[in-house]
């Protein structure tokens, strides 16, 4: 087997808007950002399903949750599809993947198509880890983040040089509870931290079960996510807003510390790879599993639909293809991912993974314009008003210029869901003049003929991947026992 080597980086609860290399405001990620530099920058990269599981599920199989059956943090993915790596392995590529998995403890969940695996058990622990693997279990004294990427260097050096490979480097880091490395103590510093635009929403014309979500900095962030008392005169509704600063600016010191060592290990990759002459023909990707809100909206956390939660970084250096300062603004979804990786190694997408609904977006990062590429995403988050966040149940289209979401607010069975159904309800935004999304415009005459048009957009997505859209409490349930 001959073909390109692929390094595919994978962080938990990154957002987008916290890579400089996107515009942030709040910290400098200079590792990351040569990746936008020597490669291709992709500004519209959307998640299907804004929670940790579901999404890597997503990443690995090309499919959605409703096929590939990961709909929740609670599943156990059961291959019920292959995965990418299972065909990379299958051609003949050496395959590892080190860090966070986050699809099931089960063993029928564990890691399927690797020569090596090692990963954390559930979300992990950022200092002396534990890990398991094939050998047993071993706990591992250091800082995540290092300990990840040293596994990954270490495959690198003890590799068949003959034959290509596909390293997934999959770290913690920044998911909660956020543990930063002592080096990074004096970075970003309490008071420093800009909060963004849209801290103080007061979400008036939001749905009602968007009100009630369990997300928000004043109230829902706690003293173990701060690791610090609040202080007693910041306590009471009175106090809220003065609560949520103080809360915003530990939150986020603790979160950006932990992305810095993000970013230095993706430079220590990046320069081992240069070190051992991999770098022109080496695939390096980083992304995130989905996005998450710092602040925004005053939350935290993901799971909406809104573009914080929704977007996901993704940076793709390939110097024998794609030209250095690319920037993709193409709609891509991580359903994609499989069958662009695949793509790149040489491999035909519709023979090996035959369950894909992804498209190859490797046309676009050679600057090529593709007829008829998709100009709306679908999305549908499945769990249900689980005990820790409340978030309903919902799905909906975005489009250059709208986003219809409709929460459905019935779990369908999914895993970790409630079995308390709320009335239906409806949001509506318009990304030109709203592009914030602060006004939900659902009910405004205005725009009858626009929440027309998009639920008739949204039908015929939900039918082409053959996602059962919601019919009131008798709407058939899908099987996610695994």
């Amino acid at each position: 087997m001959t073909g390109p080597n692929l390094v595919f980086i994978l962080s938990d609860d990154h957002a987008a808007h916290a890579i400089s290399a996107y515009g942030s405001r709040v910290n400098r990620t200079p590792h990351l950002d040569r990746l936008a530099t020597e490669g291709a920058r992709l500004d519209a990269v959307y998640c299907t399903n804004s929670i940790c599981t579901p999404s890597r599920a997503s990443i690995l199989t090309g499919t959605y949750s409703h096929v590939n059956g990961a709909s929740s943090i609670f599943s156990n993915f059961d291959y019920r599809v292959d995965t990418f790596t299972q065909v990379l392995h299958r051609s003949g590529y050496q395959t590892a993947l080190y860090g966070k998995w986050h699809l099931g403890e089960k063993e029928k969940a564990n890691p399927q198509g690797f020569d090596d695996w090692l990963i954390v058990p559930g979300q992990g622990e950022y200092v002396d880890p534990e890990f398991y693997g094939p050998g047993g279990r071993r706990r591992i004294r250091g800082y995540a983040t290092d300990i990840i990427t040293d596994l990954g260097i270490d495959f690198l050096d003890n590799r068949d040089p003959e034959r290509p490979f596909a390293l997934l480097v999959h770290h913690k880091a920044p998911h909660r509870p956020w543990v930063p490395d002592p080096k990074h103590s004096e970075l970003y510093p309490v008071g420093s931290i800009p909060e963004p635009e849209t801290m103080w929403d007061t979400h008036e014309s939001m749905s009602d079960v968007v009100k009630g979500v369990r997300m928000t900095i004043a109230d829902d962030l706690t003293e173990t996510d701060i690791k610090e008392t609040v202080p007693a005169d910041l306590l009471g509704e009175d106090k809220r807003r003065e609560r949520a600063s103080w809360k915003y600016q530990r939150y986020m010191r603790d979160y950006l510390q932990t992305i810095q060592s993000i970013d230095d290990n993706v430079g220590r990759l990046l320069d081992h790879l240069e070190a051992e002459g991999l770098a022109e023909d080496t695939i390096v990707v980083y992304a995130s599993d989905q996005g998450f809100f710092l602040g925004d909206h005053g939350w935290f956390d993901k799971r909406l639909m809104f573009d914080e939660s929704l977007t996901m970084p993704m940076l793709l250096r390939w110097p024998a293809e794609v030209p250095a300062g690319t920037r993709v603004d193409a709609m891509i979804t991580n359903v994609d991912f499989a069958a662009t990786f695949l793509d790149m190694c040489g491999l035909d997408v519709s023979a090996e993974l035959p369950a894909n609904q992804g498209t190859s977006f490797r046309p676009l990062l050679r600057g090529e314009d593709v007829d008829g590429w998709r100009d709306a995403v679908y999305y549908r988050y499945w769990e249900h008003d689980d005990p820790n966040h409340a978030a309903p149940a919902h799905y909906g289209i975005r489009t250059r210029t709208h986003k219809y979401i409709h929460y459905y607010n019935d779990g369908l069975g999914s895993p970790g869901s409630s079995d308390r159904i709320m009335p239906e309800e409806f949001e509506l935004y318009d990304l030109v003049a709203d592009p914030a999304e602060l006004v939900n415009v659902a009910d405004d005459p205005a725009y009858v003929d626009v929440l027309a048009d998009l639920r008739r957009r949204l039908a015929e997505l939900q039918a082409e991947y053959g996602d059962e859209p919601y019919r009131g409490p008798d709407t058939p349930r899908l099987d996610w026992s695994v």
